[in-house]
């Protein structure tokens, strides 16, 4: 298989770049929104509003008109649009989410919450999840309004609340109630993909995720009879439980190839120089991504269903067998995998277990050959020649599943250039959270240039 072709630039020539205030801007915006401590605990207790304040105040300080809409008190989420020079194409959604995960100052050598930057980095909870892309966007369309530049495209621009939980008080919301805001509106960007992946020897891939596993949590109850602990008890709860728990950690699910993922096995192996048929049916997934070193990362995870247990309940005393034991499992699921996942779990579980669906979402996919995805490669060829994009499947899930509600096909595009050894994706969720100055500055050069040019 011969290496991917580069892309032609369909921006080459024109005049705007990012000028010095737009490079200040995203740190500095980068820093302030870190320090509003929007940690989402998923208790409800989350309030995104000073950060959405923050948002509109410098939305409109550039001439653009902020929506602010919320569900429930403080969950506030800002909407605004930017109209295109050519009324006939379709909208281009960009969102980003205002809320983090919560953070253990203890554990963390710098103040999660502190925004601090230093050394050339800037550190805090958010700095990669994503506060730094809601950074980004505002420093490209505030570069804008100084200019007087227009996208060719209406941008749809989305900050959105409660994302980090059910998303029922930010993208959820706004798809299922203010659909309006997004009409026209057919593709989107936001989080978790085109960062510099060092794949060994040099090579550096820029992963832009045209895909989804879908979320199934699942709430799993055993029920049995309740009695002392000292006497014999056939119908116990907790062991039937565990029983399941350790049935399900103990699967092996098949390989199931979506079309991103086999795109992404196709481009992977050209550029490692492997010779290998992704098409054939017979295809030994495993085997190939034995090959691909460091790269298998970017497809492992996506390659099949998963299925993993996360929390154990039961009981309230050592002495006592209690009537009822209750485990959750984290489940992903590839896209066209969900009849297998449900039957898989019903022989897992057994009849002595239930299961349910405590927060279920959809699996997307999205085209690799679509002039969108044509426009990221080229934007992100433009600032790193010798960067190769490829697609990917993420294993988790973004606002993106809400937005689809709407027909918004997703595309994971928060682009950032990052130095070798730096972990982007163990940074997410992780302690020590951080982004390189100079990974915003590409960021920002390299989303302006895109969204001039989709």
């Amino acid at each position: 298989m011969a290496e991917v072709a580069r892309t032609a630039d369909p921006v080459a020539g024109q005049a705007a770049e990012v000028d010095p205030q737009a490079l200040d801007e995203v740190v500095r915006f980068t820093s302030d929104l870190i320090r509003i401590d929007t940690s989402n605990a998923g208790d409800g207790a989350c309030r995104e509003r000073p950060a959405a304040e923050y948002v509109a105040e410098r939305l409109a300080d550039a001439g653009i008109e902020p929506t602010l809409l919320e569900r429930s008190k403080g969950r506030t989420n800002v909407v605004a649009r930017i109209a295109g020079t050519d009324p006939a194409a379709d909208a281009l959604l960009v969102h980003g989410h205002l809320d983090v995960v919560p953070a253990e100052p203890a554990d963390w050598s710098v103040h999660p919450f502190s925004g601090e930057v230093r050394d050339g980095v800037v550190w805090g909870r958010g700095a990669i999840d994503m506060k730094n892309m809601d950074a980004m966007v505002l420093a490209a369309v505030r570069q804008w309004a100084r200019t007087g530049v227009r996208p060719r495209r209406d941008i749809v621009l989305a900050f959105t609340a409660d994302e980090e939980a059910s998303a029922e008080d930010g993208s959820g919301f706004l798809a299922d109630h203010h659909a309006n805001l997004f009409e026209g509106c057919t593709e989107g960007i936001s989080e978790s993909g085109a960062f510099t992946f060092h794949a060994g020897g040099g090579m550096q891939l820029y992963p832009i995720a045209a895909g989804e596993r879908g979320t199934a949590w699942l709430k799993l109850t055993a029920r049995g009879r309740a009695g002392h602990g000292s006497k014999v008890n056939r119908d116990n709860a907790v062991s039937r439980i565990a029983a399941a728990v350790a049935r399900i950690g103990e699967h092996e699910w098949p390989v199931r190839l979506t079309p991103t993922v086999r795109a992404a096995l196709g481009e992977l192996a050209a550029l490692h120089a492997i010779e290998v048929d992704v098409e054939a049916p017979d295809l030994d997934v495993d085997a190939l991504l034995g090959k691909l070193g460091p790269s298998a990362k970017l497809v492992e995870p996506t390659v099949r269903n998963s299925a993993n247990p996360t929390m154990l309940t039961a009981g309230y005393k050592v002495n006592v067998i209690p009537g009822s034991a209750v485990a959750y499992v984290d489940g992903r699921v590839v896209p066209g995998g969900e009849a297998e996942f449900r039957t898989t779990m019903d022989q897992l579980t057994g009849p002595e277990v239930s299961w349910d669906y405590h927060h279920g979402e959809v699996a997307l996919q999205a085209p690799v050959d679509s002039p969108t995805y044509a426009a990221m490669r080229a934007s992100i060829e433009r600032f790193d020649p010798d960067g190769h994009v490829v697609p990917y499947c993420m294993s988790g899930g973004t606002d993106a599943k809400q937005f689809s509600r709407l027909g918004v096909t997703g595309y994971g595009f928060s682009p950032l250039k990052l130095p070798e050894g730096f972990d982007y994706q163990a940074l997410f969720h992780g302690v020590d959270e951080c982004v390189p100055v100079e990974g915003l500055h590409f960021g920002v050069r390299v989303l302006d240039h895109f969204l001039r040019a989709a």
